[in-house]
This record gives structure tokens, sequence and C-alpha cells, in this order.
């Protein structure tokens, strides 16, 4: 969530900091205070620890990572195997979490915005710097709402290529 970090940090580390390093960042003084230095931000560590029984309960990090390799895969095997759409992004560097393509016509992209709003896809805009579409399929995405996606896009794709 918003303002909260998570840190863990070596027991070698702590207090190994700079004269200039602020009081915020000198791991030894956050160790003797508890790590409560400052205030924590409350309703950040609350909606944290809401997270983090979600993920457990999920399976733990092991299967979130399952999930979330199989949810980009097959996400962007339907790119991939299509001429109509493309990943702008070479395959090694490619992200598990925001899967950004292009249509081959970008002329078409507001029919396809429009499209994805009406079949319940929203927010697939690209970054007003790249253009294009960009699809966040980040943890709590469901693995239903990715194959929506590349059910409409097939769709769209029939319809307009």
């Amino acid at each position: 969530p918003a303002g909260l970090t998570l840190v863990i940090v070596r027991d070698d580390l702590i207090g190994n900091v700079l004269p200039i390093t602020p009081s915020v960042y000198d791991y030894a003084k956050q160790a003797e205070a508890d790590s409560m230095l400052n205030t924590p931000p409350t309703y950040a560590v609350y909606i944290a620890g809401l997270v983090f029984k979600w993920l457990k309960k999920q399976g733990g990090l092991p299967a979130m990572s399952a999930i979330n390799q199989r949810k980009a895969g097959k996400l962007y095997a339907a790119i991939d195997g299509s001429r109509f759409y493309r990943n702008p992004v070479e395959k090694a560097s490619r992200s598990w979490m925001n899967v950004p393509f292009v249509l081959a016509n970008p002329d078409l992209d507001k029919a396809f915005l429009a499209g994805a709003a009406e079949a319940g896809l929203t927010t697939l805009e690209g970054h007003r710097s790249v253009g294009g579409m960009r699809a966040s399929i980040y943890n709590a995405m469901p693995e239903a709402g990715v194959d929506a996606l590349i059910d409409f896009m097939a769709d769209f794709e029939k319809r307009k290529a």
C-alpha cells in the first residue's frame, strides 16, 4: 500500500551508516526503537496485513509466482500469436504484471478501448508517454479476468482485422 515500505535487513548491515544518513535510514536506530522511530502509517500497515493474509491463503509466494507466470504467459502467447497485436518489449525484459501491446492499426485504439469497456474490461489504455494498451495483471487480477481479455482480443481481431 502507498506510504509503506517493508525492509528486511541483515544484522551485519546494521550500524554501518555515514554521518549524513537520515535517521529513518539508520537501521541501528530503527532496531533500537523497535522499528517505531517515527509514527508508522497504521492504515497502510493494516492493509499490508490483509494483503499478506490473502497471499498466504492463495498458497503463498510460490503459488502466486506460478499464477502470475501463467496469467502473463497466456496473455503474451495470445499477443505473440497474432498479427493484429504486437508487444513492443523484448521477451527477456517482459513484465509479469504489466503487459503492453499495440494494435496493428492505431486508428482502432479508441474502438478497442470502448469495446473492452462494454465487455467490462477497463483501464487498458497505455501509458501516456508510449500509447497503445497496457493490461495490468497484478496479484489481485483473477485468471478469469486475463481469460476474458484474451477472448475479447480474439473477438475484436476477428471483427476488425
